[in-house]
This record gives C-alpha cells, sequence and structure tokens, in this order.
C-alpha cells in the first residue's frame, strides 16, 4: 500500500494546517496565562471543600466586620419610599413596590393616629 491518499483533495492536507509545537513554547504560554485563568469573586466564602487554612478564613472575617456592610444609595432609597429605586434608574415602580408604599403609608398614618410616631 502506498502512503499517498485518494480521499478528499489534495488541498485539505497541506503542511501548515497541523504542527508541532515546541515545549519550550508551550511551557511560556502555561507561565503567562497562568495567572489570568479563574473567575472574579468566584471563591465562595463557606465552601466546605476551602482548602484555606483556619487562620486565614478568620482574618478574612475579622477584616469582613472591620468594614461593615453599607447600605448601598438603592437600599436607602428602598428603605425611605419601595418605588425610589426604580424611579431613580427611570423606569415605572413594579406593582410589588407600588403595593409595598401603599402598605407603607397606611401604616404610618396609623402609627400617627395612635400618637406613636
Amino acid at each position: 500500500m502506498s502512503g499517498t491518499s485518494n480521499v478528499g483533495q489534495s488541498s485539505l492536507y497541506e503542511a501548515g494546517d497541523q504542527r508541532n509545537v515546541a515545549q519550550s513554547e508551550i511551557d511560556e504560554q502555561k507561565k503567562e496565562n497562568r495567572f489570568h485563568e479563574g473567575k472574579e469573586h468566584s471563591h465562595k466564602a463557606l465552601d466546605s471543600k476551602d482548602e484555606r487554612s483556619i487562620g486565614n478564613k478568620l482574618e478574612r472575617e475579622s477584616k469582613r466586620e472591620k468594614e461593615g456592610e453599607e447600605d448601598t444609595a438603592e437600599v436607602k432609597a428602598s428603605k425611605e419610599d419601595p418605588t425610589l429605586p426604580a424611579k431613580m434608574h427611570g423606569n415605572e415602580p413594579s406593582r410589588g413596590a407600588k403595593v409595598d408604599a401603599q402598605i407603607q403609608a397606611e401604616e404610618e398614618a396609623e402609627l400617627k393616629r395612635k400618637g406613636k410616631a
């Protein structure tokens, strides 16, 4: 049997289609890509299969406690008026936000009526 094939066109089997890359070039690419892999914030703090030491976990939690969780402008606005976050973005508030605002207004009126507000 000869070393040539009669299947397909000769343009399918040109020498540039497949090439062997030197191992040094592959190693170079691995070194460059190693630090750029993964996604931001993909590490879960409470992952049971986490390989961080207990000391590192405790340090991270103490930093989180010191930082405190401050509310964003949207969260502050939603506590004040449930329809404000949507209005801030130029949208019409959802039906649920409208109902929440109505309930909140009724509760405030009831408290004022009772003299507790």
